[in-house]
């Protein structure tokens, strides 16, 4: 009897623990709400997650920059390789106290990230007490046959 109880204790909190850790896994790569950018989050090189604009949609897609950024010398850079999330802290259920740019305001706002399930990442920004969320969905990684990452 003590026996069965030890494996059912030991079930029963590793049920617990891999409920806990799988809405911090929001690494990867995701769609953005308005459907035409791709931003790959990957670990900072500290735990937690950074993300990177690594595609937009149009044909004129690389030769876009940053140009409402509030810093003159960085409006000349591209906007495909910006870093648009970073700084963000472990709160159990979520990423929060993160930092998200918006390069099409020129603007960084607080943020935190949950991922709701394998294919959804809910991303939201905040200013003082207004927060404004969006839903990603995760990209399939590429194939041989190639397509976007």
């Amino acid at each position: 009897m003590k026996k069965t109880t030890a494996i059912l204790a030991g079930f029963i909190v590793a049920i617990a623990f891999s409920a806990n850790a799988a809405p911090l896994d929001v690494y990867g790569v995701w769609l953005t709400q308005s459907g035409t950018g791709h931003v790959k989050i990957a670990d900072c090189g500290d735990g937690t997650p950074c993300g990177k604009l690594v595609w937009i949609e149009g044909p004129d897609a690389a030769a876009q920059m940053d140009t409402n950024n509030p810093e003159p010398a960085l409006r000349e850079q591209p906007i495909v390789g910006l870093q648009l999330l970073w700084g963000f802290k472990d709160r159990s259920s979520k990423w929060a106290k993160g930092r998200i740019y918006s390069p099409e305001e020129g603007k960084t706002y607080r943020s935190t990230l949950k991922r709701v399930d394998e294919k959804t990442l809910q991303v939201k920004g905040c200013f003082g007490p207004i927060c404004q969320s969006q839903t990603w969905t995760r990209v399939e990684p590429m194939t041989a046959a190639g397509g976007q990452p």
